[in-house]
């Protein structure tokens, strides 16, 4: 059974439900019971072991030890119940569900608690549905061997999804799609040879700061594995929501790794990892979401720790928190000395460019640039997120770059790769598939510029193959040969991957006044202190001009002020370093229109049609 089908019979317990529940509460009900029912699986096999032990030690000191040797597991359970035997006393199931409950080890117990899952069976008993509900879930097969980790993620997933569409929460605030996380993990990953090649039997750690339900935490340590079976990612995580922390938590469990890293709590301002650094860190925080709740503990930090605390470079604008992530993520990156550390952060496009020189936002860009820690970013395809259809970005930071990497950022628009879905799920009508993904990941891997050709032919339209199909585009890389065109055709490029110095991103916003005056026409001089006999400044004809910092300020004004506005100067001491990432601009490829003469023979010819069709008509 697939993970949607199996979701979808889980999501047919909200027949019971309809009447008694809402529909935005059905997921109090279905989550818990799902995750008791995969607790139950996976310890079904050592079950009567860890029976067997507890009753031999259960009045030993640290009995808990051989319990957990005797689960396989990070986790067990020394009740006799389970769901199926559960239904054997329909009339004490309520007391009993409860002591099953607690007969699981602390960190298990605790999933449940998150859930606040005795309200439900309370509420579950007085609606006497408590046993019908049981019923349905002890009769799914969520075994370890028919429902593997990754599945189990994505029917958590799919039934997370489901209840946010019904709730409707905001966009981008759950789970990342598996194809984007796999596309990270790819970026992360590929310099570091260390890590990857078999045998070799490194520890690191991974760490995201907005774990949701931990599916970017799970595909990381899947992915390590998967090449090099004797690396040891260990997995640290935070996460506010209650009932994502504890399918993170549950999942963690089952993978064997110490939930003791998987912390409860708002990150920004009550961060569960405070001392730590990290190897690797994933984040997908919430697109747009305002940080007003947590502003307070936050201006503080920024105020009285500068860049001793996480926010040093400066603060966004309250309407949209994504960046303090960002540089809650500069903060846990290991020294350089000692190893360094990258990590990778999905964003919606405002942290590119919102803010002029002088904002929170340009401050926050231009820390990372003139500290040269921005690797990459990707432009993702709009429609790729299950909440939202915006336009997304990926940016990859590292303080350890390689040698050609330094004082450069590799832009790729990865915008076109996708296939349309089969069926949308929510806002989620694309996908990237693995080809796709190993493109983008080969662009990143070999640090290069890129365009994607169209052979036209001497009408202009793309060449056809055998069978009569347009020819696809070709990838060509900067070493590669491009395709030739034929006799009167041409190649039609368009840019996929381009590298820039890090200061091309970069501006000095200048301000530029014209002398005040009077009604005679002569300038008015200043009378007193430093500006006495100055020309005074005319506010209203003052303006500002954005100069790149690769251009030299006394010969831009010269050429490009000065000729229109002679009496003009800048007022130096409100220059202003500003830096913004115009990743659209850099991929425009201009189209020129085609000629008059083009144009009107097509509108004669179109004219000519409708005149010999009226034609028809009147005979």
């Amino acid at each position: 059974m697939n993970h949607q089908a199996l979701s979808s019979f889980i999501w047919s317990v909200a027949d019971l439900l309809r009447g008694d529940y809402k529909q935005s509460e059905y997921g109090r009900v279905i989550l818990p019971f799902t995750v008791l029912r995969r607790l139950d699986c996976v310890l079904e096999g050592t079950k009567p072991a860890v029976l067997a032990e507890y009753a031999a030690k259960k009045h030993m000191p640290g009995h808990e030890h051989f319990l957990l040797r005797k689960s396989g597991q990070s986790f067990y359970n020394t009740s006799e119940l389970d769901l199926p035997r559960l239904l054997g006393d329909q009339d004490h199931i309520r007391q009993n569900l409860y002591a099953y409950i607690q007969a699981f080890s602390p960190s298990a117990r605790d999933i449940f608690e998150r859930f606040e899952f005795h309200t439900q069976i309370e509420r579950l008993a007085k609606a006497n549905l408590l046993y019908l509900v049981a019923e349905k879930f002890a009769h799914i097969d969520l075994h370890p061997s028919t429902v593997d980790n990754a599945s189990m993620g994505l029917v958590f997933e799919e039934l997370i999804r489901k209840f946010a569409e019904i709730s409707n929460e905001t966009a981008g605030e759950h789970f990342t799609p598996r194809e984007v996380i796999r596309l990270m993990v790819n970026l992360l990953f590929i310099e570091d040879d260390d890590v990857l090649t078999p045998g070799n039997a490194v520890v690191r750690t991974l760490y995201d700061p907005t774990a949701g339900t931990g599916g970017m935490l799970s595909i990381a340590g899947e992915h390590l594995l998967a090449h090099n079976p004797q690396a040891r990612l260990t997995l640290y995580g935070q996460e506010l929501n209650d009932e994502s922390y504890a399918i993170c938590k549950a999942d963690m469990l089952i993978k064997g790794q110490d939930v003791a890293n998987i912390v409860s709590g708002n990150t920004l301002s009550d961060d569960g990892h405070a001392a730590a650094k990290f190897d690797y860190m994933l984040s997908n925080p919430p697109f747009g979401v305002e940080w007003k709740k947590v502003e307070k503990a936050v201006r503080a930090e920024h105020e009285q720790k500068g860049f001793d605390g996480r926010f040093g470079p400066g603060l966004p604008r309250v309407s949209d928190g994504s960046m303090l992530f960002l540089m809650h993520l500069l903060s846990k990156m290991r020294p350089a000395r000692e190893g360094g550390s990258r990590f990778g952060i999905v964003l919606n496009g405002s942290p590119l460019f919102t803010g002029g020189a002088g904002s929170g936002e340009s401050e926050i860009r231009r820390y990372v640039l003139e500290n040269d820690l921005v690797e990459a970013i990707i432009g993702l395809p709009t429609d790729m997120f299950y909440n939202t259809g915006i336009a997304t970005y990926v940016w990859i930071l590292s303080n350890r770059k390689v040698e050609d990497r330094r004082g450069h950022v590799q832009l790729i628009d990865a915008s076109g790769f996708w296939q349309k879905m089969r069926k949308s799920l929510g806002s989620k009508r694309k996908e990237m598939s693995d080809a796709h993904i190993a493109t983008v990941t080969r662009l990143f891997g070999d640090f290069t510029e890129a365009e994607m050709v169209t052979v036209l032919d001497a009408q202009g339209q793309p060449l056809r193959d055998a069978d009569g199909k347009p020819c696809e585009p070709q990838l060509v890389t900067n070493t590669d040969s491009p395709p030739k065109p034929p006799g009167g055709g041409r190649l039609q490029r368009v840019p996929i991957a381009r590298i820039f110095r890090n200061e091309e991103f970069g501006y000095t916003t200048l301000t530029v006044e014209r002398p005040l005056r009077d009604e005679n026409g002569n300038v008015v001089l200043g009378l007193k202190g430093k500006q006495k006999g100055q020309p005074q400044p005319d506010s209203a004809l003052r303006d500002t001009e954005n100069v790149p910092l690769t251009e030299d300020i006394a010969a831009y004004f010269q050429r490009e002020v000065l000729p229109h506005a002679s009496d003009a100067w800048i007022d130096e001491a409100k220059s202003k370093v500003g830096y913004e990432i115009p990743f659209n601009r850099h991929f425009y490829v201009f189209e020129p229109p085609r000629s008059l003469h083009a144009i009107d023979e097509e509108l004669k010819a179109v004219s000519a049609n409708i005149m010999r069709m009226l034609g028809e008509l009147a005979e």
